[in-house]
């Protein structure tokens, strides 16, 4: 009887380690909490690496799968060992050369370092608004990367605002699709930001960070409609075609997508997690992991406001001599500009040849134009091809720099292949060296480079105003959709300011007089909702002229904050945010096509009485969008207001 016994017990201890040793219950499981604890990502290593997210206790994102393939069909991630293992709080306090959003910034989380036999890590930070992970490798010499499997299984078939693609021949200048994620087939593909709207108000949005030296991500949907995203990536480019003087298409790409140094580290995986809509405009996730800053000297570094030839094609009136790309009109732009205190006017297309940035348009008396500026301390900004930049870059930088030149506007870039993104480094660092500011035209969404190159002021990567002069498609509902999705990775050079404003029923297309869609007061809107620290005024300095009242608000609102409060918001319906300088305040509010009332509370002014100085839509502003009023009164922390908003409309309010 008790030799049967000891058999038993023999076969059920066997039998217990047998399955212990199963694949299932061998894997091993860590976790990683935001510092609120709402957050929290599982990762299991099995044979292969999954993650999962849970908000509050519920699962929103299911265990999904990641792996890098390197050279010799080496797959980090298969069959994983972990060596090591690190946990470590991040509590740090950043102060942005650039104050976007606010002066010092936060840096508080938890990390995460698993290392893996074959020399690699995952690194994984959970903060209270997101999440991200990364691979670092420790290999010798150059590799090739071939494939990152990045998935992201969905708990649920949520909606996804898609800012959808054709090809990776893109300036990434979408409208945002609004569908299922079952609905999204393999054969469609976005670029990012993207946001996934899920259960309660709680809405993820994904993007990425700290991008150098590889390719950027797109996002494309599954078979079997699944609830599931998938990443890819332009392969790396072996030969180019010039198609027009400014356009270079891949015409055949590698295997690979990126060949590059063994040891690095690897763009992070973004998900900005917000339980309410103005959660994502208030979070600068994106910036605190970026690099940290690489100049040393950062004081010549300038934000302001600049006078912009090329949306209202140089149509000044009221004058005694031809409008058009010549010295005069530009002087006319410089003093508009000093006039206001407006830091910069741009030179557009058509101040040099598109293909020789020395062959200067023989109607501008370049140094007549640069000694004037300097004499009406504005700066002057030159639009440049990137492709001509790039062949003459020395040179070309070199001497902007002699004439006294403050920056470069790069455009038509439309790519984010590794070779593109390392142009962008490139011209950074190039630039500092001669102290001029950047503002990249035709790009992906922002990553970060601006923390490293502070000089990098703003990009476009956004479907901006000046689609007016062609379609009909920057309408209300599309302007209080950027601040939730293409803002949260970075500035956006939406080029705001429009003085021809229209309701739908008389709007018109025109490129060489273009309106906007909505009232004149959601253009000022703008300039206190959208964040760019070089921010543009679009139209014509005649038309700011004949305006007083309208220059009262543009000629002192900033274009960097101290502090930032989303006062009211809902992703592609309103915003209402109040925006921190110096001692002022200012506040933004803007809407759909729908009219509505909103309300202020101003207890975040603090102790004091101020004076507020408002631009509300006029009462036809139903009808003719270009009415407004304005008024003056007494305000303080005390005070509660509703505002009324028409439809595309706006309000604005500078308190001092």
């Amino acid at each position: 009887m008790n030799k049967v016994k000891s058999q038993v017990i023999l076969f059920i201890f066997l039998g217990i380690f047998c399955f212990m040793k199963s694949p299932i219950l061998s894997a091993k499981t860590y976790e990683i909490t935001s510092p609120d604890t709402k957050i929290k990502v599982r990762i299991e290593i099995g044979s292969t690496i999954t993650y999962s997210i849970f908000v509050s206790s519920q699962e929103v994102l299911m265990p999904s799968t990641l792996s890098l393939e390197i050279d010799e069909q080496k797959v980090l991630g298969e069959n994983p060992k972990v060596v090591n293992v690190q946990r470590r709080r991040i509590d740090e306090t950043i102060t942005p050369v650039v104050a976007e959003k606010r002066s010092t910034i936060k840096d508080f989380g938890n990390e995460l370092v698993l290392t893996f036999e074959s020399n690699y890590k995952l690194v994984f930070r959970a903060y209270d608004d997101g999440v991200a992970y990364r691979f670092i490798t420790n290999l010798r010499g150059d590799m090739h990367v071939f494939a990152e499997n990045v998935l992201i299984n969905f708990a649920k078939d949520y909606h996804i605002y898609f800012p959808e693609e054709e090809s990776f021949l893109t300036h990434s200048e979408r409208l945002y699709r609004y569908l299922k994620l079952s609905e999204i087939s393999p054969n469609q593909m976005c670029s990012m930001p993207a946001l996934v709207e899920c259960e309660n108000g709680l809405k993820i949005a994904i993007t990425e960070a700290d991008l150098y030296d590889y390719p950027g991500l797109y996002l494309t949907g599954s078979e079997g409609s699944a609830p599931t995203l998938r990443g890819i990536f332009p392969a790396y480019p072996l030969k180019e075609e010039q198609t027009r003087d400014r356009t270079i298409e891949v015409a055949d790409r590698a295997e690979y997508i990126a060949a590059t140094q063994g040891t690095r580290s690897f763009p992070w995986r973004v998900f900005l997690i917000a339980e309410k809509d103005g959660d994502l405009i208030e979070s600068d996730l994106v910036f605190r992991l970026a690099p940290k800053q690489k100049l040393r000297d950062t004081s010549w570094i300038r934000p302001g406001k600049v006078a912009w030839d090329w949306w209202n094609a140089n149509n000044v009136f009221g004058v005694d001599f031809t409008s058009g790309i010549n010295t005069e009109t530009y002087k006319y732009y410089i003093d508009f500009a000093a006039e206001f205190n407006i830091e910069y006017i741009i030179l557009d297309e058509g101040w040099s040849d598109t293909e020789d940035l020395l062959e200067i348009n023989p109607d501008i008396n370049m140094p007549e134009l640069l000694e004037y500026a300097r004499q009406k301390n504005v700066g002057i900004i030159l639009w440049a091809v990137w492709c001509t930049l790039e062949e003459q870059l020395h040179e070309a930088l070199d001497t902007f720099q002699k004439w006294g030149v403050k920056g470069i506007k790069v455009d038509f870039m439309q790519r984010d292949d590794q070779k593109m993104v390392n142009y962008y480094s490139t011209i950074a660092e190039e630039a500092a060296k001669r102290q001029l500011l950047v503002d990249f035209h035709g790009s992906y969404k922002p990553t970060g480079l601006r923390r490293s190159y502070p000089n990098v002021l703003t990009r476009e990567g956004v479907k901006g105003l000046e689609n007016c002069k062609w379609s009909d498609v920057i309408t209300p509902a599309h302007d209080v959709t950027l601040p939730f999705i293409r803002m949260l990775a970075g500035p956006m050079d939406f080029t705001p300011g429009a003085m021809n404003n229209a309701q739908k029923k008389n709007y018109n297309i025109s490129f060489e007089r273009p309106m906007s869609l909505g009232t004149r007061v959601h253009q000022l809107a703008m300039y206190v909702v959208y964040e760019s620290p070089l921010q543009m005024l679009c139209d014509s300095p005649s038309q700011y002229l004949r305006e007083p009242e309208i220059m009262r608000f543009l000629g002192p609102v900033p274009t960097t904050w101290d502090e930032t409060i989303v006062l009211d918001a809902k992703a592609a319906e309103y915003v209402l945010i109040a925006r921190k300088h110096g001692d002022e305040w200012y506040i933004g509010a803007m809407t759909n096509w729908t009219p509505r009332e909103l309300a202020i509370d101003f207890r975040f002014l603090g102790e004091g009485t101020f004076t507020a100085d408002i631009f509300m839509d006029g009462p036809n502003a139903a009808r003719y969008a270009s009415d407004y009023s304005c008024k003056m009164i007494k305000v303080s922390a005390e005070d509660t207001m509703q505002i009324e908003l028409a439809p595309g409309g706006g309000w604005v309010a500078r308190i001092f």
